[in-house]
């Protein structure tokens, strides 16, 4: 069941996968990884600054229900509302990274007298006062309103001069950050914390009837932020498997995106150089890059395999060719050396042969080279006007008995072939036109996406059997005659090696069909 389950989620990965360039694999990855620090240090930052504001949230807590409840209990206190009159929402609150930390709270000031009903006050609530400080830890201290410590820690003095007891004595609540000058490092690592060696202090008036009648002020150092790391170590731990898992999908991606698909093109070219296997299928997870290169190797694979292919057929047509004038040559030469005594007519008869026979062979050979060379050829850079080579090369074999027109439905654009290359397929047809008994041929020129030139003749015309192989090699219907059949195969090479094409077409006559690749502007 898991086993389809993970098959079914992998086959709609595949389906879904976006295509990626390799660069944005590579970045992506690295980004990450090098972002890694930067969110420990961020994570640890925000999660500190967490902790330093909890206790601020405990703080104000404690401070408005001993406040509550020290108003409530207050000598004199008449019984009014213990609460404002609209929900007052609390601030921004301290921020590690905004709030200035202060010195350490200093000792208290000189003492003065206490007012009667803070001292009657501080008699009900420090029962109150001492439970909540067994419990939450936190440092309580009763203010009357004039900033004299009435009940907390057994001295007497004022704290009036601290500017979080002063804000209160003007009824307003207010939090501070103070060093904590009795810190002292237990961990090692504690010099990470930026909250180690602080404490938060906050003064919260006690209101009575309208009127401040005394400040509470508390203050608590934050959770240690290593105490805190360890408390919540189930939640890190969680983050730091997603990280990691993270991290191995990202090396999946590589892993799908580059590395595998590189493997399995390394085995094909090693099984295509072995003369065995095929290009495997473009990995749809693969990097564009890598998609790209499967695309070209397939291509140079079908290209070699073609090349192969018309080579084993060329040297099986080469001899061929040649064994012909090779073994006439031969079987002159033999003749002429078992009869030394023949007559001078057969003598010069059989000479004739064998030199008929290498003639054919120098032929060979020199079509060969152009053919050769033809399959060889690069594109070029030439943009030529089509219109004045066409009629030079037409003007070359018109002759008498043999008329060549031609007409053009709109003025040419300049084509990217050499002028030579044109005249060479155009030579070739008139040539083979002339020679099947044509007596007049006609170039129809017309412009499209490319410049096509229809070659029409009026000759005996392509036998059915024939026109499959009209641009093989060594293909002549006129062997006898001293045809080689490599002229529409040298044609054709030339033509494809700038772009261009060359095409029997079925018509009622004799039908061939050139184009030319426009050149750029």
């Amino acid at each position: 069941m898991i086993g389809r389950l993970a098959g079914g989620a992998k086959a709609w990965a595949k389906r879904h996968w976006p295509r990626l360039r390799l660069r944005t694999i590579l970045f992506a990855t690295l980004f990450l990884v090098a972002a890694l620090p930067g969110f420990g240090a961020v994570f640890l930052r925000v999660y500190e600054n967490a902790l330093v504001r909890r206790t601020e949230a405990e703080l104000v807590a404690q401070g408005a229900a001993l406040a509550a409840a020290a108003a409530a209990d207050w000598p004199g206190a008449r019984g009014g509302p213990l609460y404002p009159h609209r929900i007052v929402p609390p601030g921004d609150g301290i921020d590690l990274s905004l709030t200035p930390i202060l010195a350490e709270r200093p000792a208290p000031g000189a003492a003065t007298s206490i007012a009667a009903d803070a001292a009657n006050a501080a008699f009900r609530l420090a029962p109150v006062l001492r439970a909540t400080q067994m419990t939450t830890l936190a440092s309580i201290l009763l203010l009357d309103d004039k900033g004299q410590i009435v009940a907390g820690n057994g001295r007497r003095g004022g704290y009036a001069m601290l500017p979080e007891v002063a804000g209160a004595l003007r009824g307003r609540t207010t939090t501070v950050l103070r060093r904590n000058g009795s810190y002292r490092a237990v961990y090692s690592f504690e010099w990470l914390s930026r909250a180690a060696a602080i404490r938060v202090h906050h003064a919260r008036p006690i209101v009575v009837d309208g009127r401040v009648v005394g400040v509470l002020l508390l203050s608590r150092s934050a959770r240690a932020l290593f105490r805190g790391v360890y408390e919540d170590r189930g939640k890190i731990a969680i983050g730091i498997a997603a990280i990691f898992g993270l991290l191995v999908l990202l090396s999946g991606v590589i892993s799908r995106g580059i590395t595998l698909p590189i493997e399995r093109l390394g085995q094909a070219t090693r099984a295509v150089a072995g003369g065995r296997g095929s290009v495997p299928d473009v990995p749809p997870t693969a990097a564009i890059e890598i998609q790209g290169l499967y695309a070209d190797f397939a291509a140079m694979t079908a290209a070699i395999e073609r090349r192969s292919r018309y080579l084993r057929d060329f040297a099986y047509a080469v001899s061929h060719e040649f064994k012909t004038p090779l073994a006439g040559i031969r079987g002159a030469i033999e003749l002429l050396q078992d009869h030394p005594d023949m007559a001078a007519g057969d003598r010069h008869r059989f000479l004739a042969n064998a030199d008929a026979d290498a003639g054919r062979l120098a032929l060979l050979v020199t079509r060969l080279l152009e053919l050769a060379r033809a399959d060889m050829a690069v594109p070029a850079d030439d943009a030529v006007d089509p219109v004045p080579v066409v009629a030079r090369t037409a003007d070359a074999y018109r002759a008498e008995g043999f008329a060549i027109a031609v007409a053009w439905t709109v003025p040419p654009p300049r084509v990217a072939l050499p002028a030579a290359t044109i005249e060479n397929a155009l030579a070739t047809l008139f040539d083979n036109a002339r020679q099947a008994g044509a007596r007049s041929m006609r170039v129809a020129g017309s412009v499209g996406e490319r410049v096509a030139l229809h070659v029409t003749d009026d000759g005996l015309g392509i036998a059915a059997g024939d026109r499959l192989r009209l641009f093989e090699p060594f293909f002549t219907t006129r062997r006898t005659d001293g045809g080689t059949g490599l002229g529409l195969a040298i044609a054709r090479s030339l033509l494809e090696a700038g772009g261009g094409t060359i095409a029997w077409v079925e018509a009622a006559e004799t039908t061939f069909v050139v184009t030319l690749p426009v050149a750029a502007p």
